[in-house]
């Protein structure tokens, strides 16, 4: 029997397993714990996903890493905020979603690059 499934797309169902076990308990069970250790262990998985794939010798992607550092990052930066009711508010959210949106756009348009230079 041949199995098509590769480890990267394994890992990637474990990840993402794990996130949506992570959003759960978190706005269930630890829903006390401070703003931002939601995404502080989004970013950790998603790094891990990276270093586990990496192990693996499976190339890192460059969009869950970016995203896990910014989770990571942000969470931290909530968290510390909260915790010694600091008054800096920041729209994290909607920083997350364009720096994301900066880096999707970016690797398309060096995407295009590559294709018109190699086929001109």
């Amino acid at each position: 029997m041949n199995n098509s499934r590769t480890p990267n797309r394994d890992y990637s169902t474990i990840a993402w397993g794990l996130l949506l076990i992570w959003w759960g308990l978190r706005g269930w069970l630890f829903a006390s714990l401070p703003n931002g250790v939601g995404l502080l262990g989004t970013g950790v998985i998603l790094l891990g996903l990276n270093a586990v794939r990496l192990l693996s010798g499976i190339p890192a992607r460059g969009s869950t890493t970016t995203l896990g550092i910014l989770t990571f990052v942000f969470g931290g930066f909530l968290m510390v905020n909260e915790t010694l009711n600091l008054s800096l508010q920041l729209p994290i959210f909607e920083i997350l979603l364009i720096t994301l949106g900066v880096f999707l756009v970016t690797r398309a348009i060096k995407k295009t690059e590559t294709k018109i230079e190699c086929c001109a």
